[in-house]
């Protein structure tokens, strides 16, 4: 019997439920990030991943336009639904990821494995909230006069996410699920050293009943993707968590122009991506739509009718 030939895999991008690869046929090197290797020099070569360019990045934005209404119209309980079914499919290949995150941030398979687990129970997490942040973001208000005054959060748009680049899939899985559980849509910059996981991600969000461009992934530059994006008129918000001080600063002038919610990136060494993360990710591309309805007259008795 002769020896078969080992099948690699293909990454592609994620583009409107669809996979593309790159529109200018780039692709990049990506490699293990052992420590072993780091001393040598180069690491294990894991896989060619597409080099994403601005048109892909346009491209991404079109397609995360084109989903946000029916995405942001759909009730909060079936994207809650949709977001746990994610967390299934994530489930189901954990041993996949397991191997990509032990590859991607040279980590040994027990650590990987509770880092993967820990986004799997991040992303229940965040599907737990889609229908209980209005409740602690919104409500009535009291004012002086016969109205009713209420105010409900609403998504802010397209949002623009710099992956974190030294956490390939908790960190993913903390930037990415807040943004959509609220109602937005994503356009996603993979981590450039581990992009792996996030574009593996793809595979599992196009099988998850999320509607194609609700979550666009690219690999590639950091800074050769973000330019654009923070710049670009129809990206509404951007989250800086991939991004280092000096880049981070230049993205932030340039998402001044159409005054883009800007999330500024912590410090590294201050992240702890297992740490519980509160509702400030989610809060930070909200709007709040406030509301005044006139009671109607008021009685003798001080009753409104």
């Amino acid at each position: 019997m002769s020896e078969r030939l080992s099948v690699f895999k293909t990454y592609k991008l994620y583009v409107g439920g669809k996979f593309p690869r790159s529109e200018s046929g780039r692709v990049y090197e990506v490699t293990t990030r052992t420590s072993a290797a780091a001393a040598a020099g180069k690491g294990k070569w894991l896989a060619n991943a597409p080099l994403s360019s601005r048109k892909d990045a346009r491209d991404a934005v079109v397609a995360a336009r084109k989903a946000f209404g029916g995405w942001s119209g759909a009730t909060a309980y079936n994207r809650g639904q949709i977001l746990y079914r994610v967390a299934e499919m994530l489930e189901g290949r954990r041993d996949q990821y397991v191997a990509e995150v032990a590859d991607a941030e040279g980590l040994s398979k027990s650590k990987a494995a509770a880092q993967v687990d820990a986004a799997i129970d991040r992303w229940v997490w965040y599907a737990g909230w889609t229908d209980k942040i209005a409740q602690v973001v919104g409500g009535g208000n009291p004012v002086a006069g016969p109205f009713f005054n209420l105010s409900s959060p609403e998504p802010t748009g397209v949002v623009a996410v710099l992956a974190p680049q030294e956490s390939s899939f908790l960190g993913l899985v903390s930037v990415i699920a807040p943004v959509v559980a609220t109602g937005n849509t994503a356009v996603v910059i993979a981590p450039e050293k581990s992009p792996l996981p996030a574009l593996s991600l793809g595979e599992v969000l196009a099988t998850s009943d999320l509607p194609g461009g609700v979550v666009n992934v690219l690999s590639g530059r950091t800074a050769e993707i973000a330019t654009p994006l923070a710049s670009h008129q129809d990206v509404n918000a951007i989250d800086l968590a991939g991004a280092d001080e000096e880049l981070a600063k230049e993205l932030e002038i340039a998402a001044a122009d159409n005054l883009k919610r800007v999330l500024r990136p912590q410090p590294v060494d201050d992240v702890d991506w297992s740490a519980t993360p509160g509702t400030d990710r989610m809060t930070a591309f909200l709007e709040t739509k406030t509301v005044w309805h006139p009671t109607g007259a008021l009685g003798a008795s001080g009753s409104s009718y």
